[in-house]
């Protein structure tokens, strides 16, 4: 008797058969498949993967050049790269990191702040970089370290370049500072010539003159393993150091500004007139730009932005100040050019100045008047009278257009960062920005550097340095010449070239009667700047003093009475020696009160201090000259 379930061979194989058949198409389509990526790998994108295991193998790593040094004209060092030595620990050589911390901390102190960064920066490095624990060691510390130096293993001292301001405060403003490169500088330099720095010039020459004083990034190619380590180097090319700079300013004379400035807020400004060279840049209150280099503390930053002085404003460049009375020769030689008043003729002042048909008086500092003067006679006493009068006939199209000759409400194109341009108030001007006429009273005041008319000590210099040199209007330049060494006999190829015009005047006779009217504040017995005569050699200058606040028309100024922040500012302008001139000034102190009283000694010592001769005796500050 059969089974009931028999075996059905023959279908079986046929099952067999044919799950084989597609199992081995299946293989020969995947191997297919693999061979056609293969040779699109292998072939195809050969060079792509090439270079990627290549990649994998050989890296790129730049090195920073070092930074150029800056000088100045006496071949003083002013900005230099000092060694600043770092404690870092490569991880993955220390067994137990916290505890090699804590034993660290017993030579040396190490806070919550160090410990801080050096937790984020182990999160973002490779266990066998270095990672730092402490910046900036004392060379007692690193001594301490050195001996101790065996029982931690993993940890080292790394010395790098940082740069430095060995005067501090003295120069801050001028040579500005480097800090670490942020996301807006990130966006216009060039990141490969930046590769490996972490700092640029923010402010002064420093950032002036970024391009000279960076250099060009070297780089070095390293064979590494597969964790990144470097094994060996391949090639090298080395950076091209930044070039040196040397400076027109004498640090000397830098110093000495500052030190007779002293704790009064405001600015000094010298400058060779044969070149243009700023001698001196003096604002005041300063600060230390060392503070800025490897970051400022919180606190720190704090205290110098929201200090009421504003010691990170440059009042040199930046200031802008109404010029006063220091404004007067220029519109006095506005006049002679003209022909709207010759050296001889006379304008009589009752002590006020009216406008045809009004009412309204514009007055003179001394209210009994001065009587009838000349050119000569109403800038030695400063008459504002006689100029009211002048800007008058003159009228704001003129006066405006022989005051921009001189460079006024245009930036001077110095070479520093941030220069502002003043303002020279015009038409248009008014027009444009206040959608308003006109009006001759604004002249009227404009002749005495009043009203809307704002200058910058550093135009104030450069258009008395224009003056003393009758019309040859220089540029002002900081930086002279830049080198690939240390300071040497300068080569044409290295000075920087000098930027100038002159301006046209078709009598030159005109010049010697603006000097000498000058001369005359200085040396006629009511000269408002006589007490600061000096023996040794002649000054051509000029007192000015700036109001704060608008005063009443029937009101009178009390010094005693106004608070410091709006007592009036105090101005002058010089040059000297007028044979020969060989500095021009331009002092502004905030709130100073009278120009004659505390500008000019100001500006009479700092000419001592380049000149040499009998200094001004220290009494003179405290006598109250007559005008401005």
């Amino acid at each position: 008797m059969l089974e009931s379930g028999f075996q059905d061979r023959k279908r079986e194989q046929r099952i067999i058969a044919t799950r084989s058949a597609i199992a081995a198409l299946l293989v020969v389509l995947a191997l297919a498949l693999l061979v056609v990526r293969l040779l699109h790998l292998q072939v195809e994108r050969h060079d792509h993967f090439s270079v990627l295991s290549q990649d994998n193998r050989v890296k790129i790593q730049p090195i920073p050049p070092t930074r150029g040094l800056i000088y100045d004209a006496n071949g003083v060092l002013l900005a230099e790269n000092h060694p600043s030595f770092s404690l870092e620990i490569t991880v993955e050589k220390v067994s137990d990191l916290d505890a090699t911390i804590t034993a660290l901390s017993r030579i040396i102190p190490i806070d919550d702040k160090d410990r801080a960064r050096f937790a984020r920066l182990k999160r973002q490095r490779m266990r066998f970089q270095g990672v730092p624990i402490r910046l900036n060691l004392t060379p007692a510390e690193v001594a301490r370290f050195s001996v101790n130096g065996h029982r931690f293993p993993g940890v080292d001292v790394r010395a790098e370049l940082v740069r430095a301001y060995p005067l501090g405060p003295y120069a801050a403003h001028v040579l500005g500072y480097v800090g670490r490169i942020n996301e807006g500088e990130l966006k216009r330099i060039d990141a490969r010539n930046y590769a490996g720095t972490h700092f640029i010039g923010k402010g002064g020459i420093e950032k002036a003159h970024e391009d000279l004083l960076h250099g060009q990034v070297g780089h070095q190619q390293v064979e590494v393993n597969a964790r990144g380590r470097v094994l060996r180097t391949l090639e090298s090319q080395p950076p091209v150091p930044g070039r040196d700079l040397s400076l027109y300013l004498d640090i000397k004379l830098q110093r000495a500004a500052t030190d007779i400035l002293g704790e009064r807020r405001g600015s000094i400004v010298a400058i060779d007139p044969r070149n243009g060279g700023v001698l001196a840049l003096v604002s005041q209150p300063s600060f230390d730009p060392n503070l800025f280099v490897e970051g400022i503390s919180q606190k720190d930053y704090h205290a110098l932005l929201y200090s009421p002085d504003k010691p990170l404003f440059n009042r040199a460049i930046r200031g802008q100040y109404p010029p006063g009375s220091t404004v007067k020769p220029f519109v006095g030689l506005a006049g002679l050019i003209e022909g709207t008043v010759t050296a001889q003729s006379k304008t009589y002042c009752p002590g006020y100045f009216t406008l045809p048909g009004h009412s309204h008086r514009f007055r003179c500092w001394r209210r009994g008047g001065h009587g009838h003067v000349d050119l000569r006679a109403a800038m030695a006493e400063s008459c504002d009278v006689y100029f009211y009068d002048l800007a008058y006939k003159l009228g704001i199209d003129r006066l405006h257009t022989r005051l921009a000759e001189f460079g006024f409400g245009a930036v001077t194109g110095i070479d520093l960062a941030g220069e502002l341009g003043g303002l020279l108030p015009s038409r248009e001007w008014k027009q444009r920005v206040r959608n308003q006429p006109w009006f001759p009273g604004e002249t009227v005041i404009m002749g005495i550097g009043q009203g809307a008319y704002l200058a910058t000590p550093l135009q104030l210099a450069a258009a008395t340095a224009s003056l003393a040199n009758h019309g040859h209007f220089i540029t002002p330049r900081v930086v002279r010449a830049s080198r690939a060494s240390e300071p040497a006999p300068l080569t044409p190829e290295e000075a920087l070239p000098i930027v100038d015009h002159q301006i046209r005047v078709e009598d030159p006779a005109h010049w010697d009667t603006v000097i000498d009217a000058m001369v005359a504040v200085i040396e006629d017995r009511q000269g408002t700047a006589r007490k600061i005569r000096s023996p040794d050699y002649r000054i051509a200058g000029k007192t000015g003093t700036a109001q704060v606040f608008t005063i009443g028309q029937n009101e009178r100024y009390d010094a005693e009475t106004v608070p410091e922040r709006l007592k009036d500012h105090a101005l002058f302008v010089a040059f000297a020696p007028i044979e020969d001139p060989r500095i021009a000034v331009a002092v502004v102190v905030e709130n100073g009160g009278s120009g004659s009283a505390t500008a000019a000694p100001i500006a009479r010592r700092v000419i001592d201090a380049y000149l040499g001769g009998e200094p001004l005796p220290p009494e003179q500050d405290e006598e109250r000259a007559d005008g401005d």
